[in-house]
């Protein structure tokens, strides 16, 4: 016992600490991402690389699985599931307007002109106006993506103005604007599941649909569709989009961290589909469809009656779209 206290005594003599005990790491959180978009798409491409981007960066903390191509679900699925917390991550487009009706402004034909004025957009309006309306719904955008520039694919006949979509069975996405302006246009529109689509088109089912390049070239559309119409009817955002509930319940440093990176995969996001554009109409002729440009001023004329319902169905509707074209130059 005395050479024992001896040589504590020593210890403390020299200044030698005994090793703290150290706390267990933390441990590595999962974060689950899914999307609907097919191998090869844009949304795939996108959520892949900020995937790369979280997991290099900060490996050890935080890992992120991405399931795509509607594996966890339809998109009103993931909505359910952020909202549970069965999923951590989403990247809605177009169906966010039957979340909030205030994003029904993106489903405005023409509004958006390019990247540049949808920049402005997202500075001046949507992080200001629309984000929190998500929120007061439970959901929480950290970065805004793309879906891109929409054209018309069917199997009767080229489509160059409104008139051409006369009786045609028209997909679209789960939106309303999206159906009223091609019920405007004289199409019998029908929302659908993207999961669904390839099917319906083959069976004849649909006659056709509306996406961009990346989404119709990725699903194989150009397959089961004979006619390619550059509209550029819409132009959608994409969202990151998370559950207000379970992000708040991560370590505020981790949600920081995520959200800065995202953020900064938007230049990404951007440059890849600008890429694309060009790329993937190659791609589409090649597969045999046939391309037209449509008469985009004939289209404008017949979208009045959709601007004016949105600014009078939706409060504050009015002053939003003549806020977003107001960026436009």
């Amino acid at each position: 016992m005395r050479i024992l206290k001896l040589f504590a005594g020593l210890i403390l003599a020299l200044g030698i600490a005994a090793p703290a005990a150290t706390p267990a790491s933390a441990e590595e959180i999962t974060l689950k991402y899914g999307h609907v978009g097919a191998p090869g798409s844009l949304f795939a491409v996108s959520v892949e690389e900020f995937a790369k981007r979280v997991n290099t960066q900060m490996a050890g903390r935080v890992k992120i699985e991405v399931f795509g191509a509607s594996q966890l679900g339809k998109d009103q699925e993931l909505l359910q599931k952020l909202k549970l917390g069965t999923v951590d991550f989403s990247l809605p487009s177009s169906v966010m307007s039957s979340v909030v009706d205030e994003f029904g402004v993106f489903d405005m034909p023409y509004l958006v002109k390019d990247r540049a004025h949808m920049n402005r957009i997202e500075q001046e309006i949507f992080w200001k106006q629309l984000a929190p309306l998500a929120e007061e719904k439970g959901y929480k955008v950290i970065a805004i993506w793309e879906n891109g520039f929409r054209h018309i694919t069917n199997n009767n006949h080229p489509i160059a103005l409104p008139a051409d979509l006369k009786g045609i069975k028209l997909r679209t996405p789960k939106g309303k604007w999206r159906v009223k302006m091609f019920q405007a246009y004289g199409a019998n529109p029908t929302p659908m599941a993207f999961s669904e689509v390839f099917v319906a088109l083959q069976t004849g089912v649909m006659d056709g649909q509306e996406n961009p390049f990346a989404q119709i070239h990725s699903a194989k559309f150009q397959e089961v569709q004979k006619y390619l119409s550059l509209t550029g009817h819409v132009y959608t955002p994409a969202y990151v989009l998370v559950g207000k509930k379970r992000w708040e319940s991560l370590p505020k440093d981790v949600t920081s961290e995520i959200e800065r990176i995202a953020k900064e995969t938007q230049a990404f996001v951007y440059e890849t589909a600008a890429a694309m554009e060009t790329d993937l109409l190659t791609k589409l002729k090649a597969g045999g469809m046939q391309v037209n440009e449509a008469d985009k001023s004939a289209f404008v004329k017949a979208s009045a009656s959709i601007y004016e319902e949105f600014g009078v169905d939706v409060k504050g509707g009015k002053e939003l779209v003549d806020k977003a074209l107001s960026l436009s130059n």
